[in-house]
């Protein structure tokens, strides 16, 4: 082989032809392999793409380099901040789905019940209960959770703790 892979590189040894790394980890990206060794380990990495099946090792690479990134970006929460931004963007979609699905029945029953449809001034939509966190929190753009409302208590405060 005429270059050797980043994996290779950083290792400082030889590539071989049959190398583990040489096809996820290219000479010309050698921050890929970086930070995967970081969180992984290079020896780790290895022996996860051995234990896979050929044809699944370049989308575990795939996979372990986005893991990996997304801990170095934060290393608290990784990428199950992604995971949950994601999951949380579902929810409010299917929110306002049911949302507008509720104001179709409440149109159509309208139309059933009378030929004007907003004819009387009681009738009101139904009102989606949903705050969007998301817009809520600017900021790191993950969502906190909120509060309690004020009349819910915690069964004791810091002082009564140390009352007793």
């Amino acid at each position: 082989m005429s270059s050797r892979c980043a994996a290779c590189k950083h290792l400082r040894k030889r590539c071989q032809t049959d190398c583990i790394f040489s096809p996820y980890f290219p000479s010309n990206d050698p921050q890929r392999f970086d930070s995967m060794r970081i969180i992984y380990g290079a020896s780790n990495i290895a022996k996860m793409l051995q234990q896979l099946p050929q044809h699944l090792r370049a989308e575990a690479a795939n996979s372990m380099y986005f893991e990996a990134e997304c801990r170095l970006a934060d290393p608290v929460y990784g990428c199950v901040k992604t995971i949950s931004l994601l999951r949380q963007q579902i929810d409010h979609a299917h929110s306002q789905l049911a949302l507008i699905q509720a104001q179709i029945a409440f149109y159509k029953a309208q139309i059933r019940g009378n030929n004007n449809p907003i004819q009387n001034a009681d009738h009101q939509l139904p009102v989606s209960r949903f705050y969007n966190y998301l817009a809520a929190d600017q900021g790191n753009g993950f969502p906190h959770p909120t509060p309690p409302p004020p009349s819910i208590q915690p069964p004791f405060s810091k002082l009564d703790k140390w009352d007793s």
